[in-house]
């Protein structure tokens, strides 16, 4: 992605809907975000007319842009979606790892670990969740089913911010501790049913009765957006 303000601002949205900052439903208004980024309403315009791609905002004829709201049949679409995505991308991870994948996967879990352990804030915890699911990809060796899981996680962060209830909404390392375990011992079938289960544990913590949560002021989810 190149370096431009419109790059910029996409960049951060993503990141505050995928740390679960930005809320579904938040008004994205054009000013105050001319405020926040320090520029023009052309570029605001761009910008979120590109991110209505990834599924997760919303442009409503005289009222402006909105973070999405998930339907419950789209909700469970998105995690449908991604139990066949990534038990594919699964079996590619188990054909394709060699042992420097393997080396990067047990260092992301020494970070999740650390992150579990209190030592970071539930932004990056949530960060790290959704990288893990993203490395997997990569080590899938298929960039087109890469790039659709990337839009996928976007979409089930905007879900679990949305609905998920006061069960814990986190990936749980352990579990992904068992995936990277599987994979090294080249059981793909394993793999995949710790991965579905892994999912699915996700997937319960959605309560599609709730009311979504109000949002915070765009200038409090966007502080330093030039970092």
């Amino acid at each position: 992605m190149t370096d431009t303000v419109e790059n910029r601002i996409i960049h951060h949205v993503l990141d505050a809907i995928a740390d679960q900052k930005l809320r579904a439903g938040t008004k994205l208004g054009e000013q105050e975000l001319v405020a926040i980024f320090d520029c023009n309403r052309a570029q605001i315009r761009r910008a979120l007319a590109m991110l209505t791609g990834y599924g997760v905002i919303e442009l409503v004829r005289n009222r402006g842009a909105f973070v999405a709201i998930p339907s419950e049949t789209e909700s469970r679409q998105v995690f449908e979606a991604r139990r066949a995505i990534e038990a594919t991308i699964c079996r590619n991870a188990v054909a394709h790892a060699d042992a420097a994948d393997l080396a990067r996967m047990r260092a992301h879990l020494d970070e999740e670990a650390r992150a579990a352990a209190g030592l970071a804030s539930r932004a990056q915890v949530l960060r790290l969740s959704r990288r893990f699911h993203l490395l997997l990809a990569e080590l899938g060796r298929n960039r087109v089913l890469a790039k659709y899981l990337e839009e996928l996680t976007l979409r089930s962060a905007l879900i679990l911010g949305c609905y998920g209830s006061g069960r814990a909404q986190l990936c749980a390392s352990t579990e992904h501790q068992d995936i990277v375990a599987a994979i090294a011992q080249g059981d793909a079938d394993l793999a995949c049913r710790l991965l579905e289960g892994h999912l699915r544990h996700l997937e319960e913590a959605v309560e599609y009765g709730r009311r979504p949560a109000a949002g915070n002021a765009l200038a409090s989810i966007f502080d330093g957006p030039s970092d």
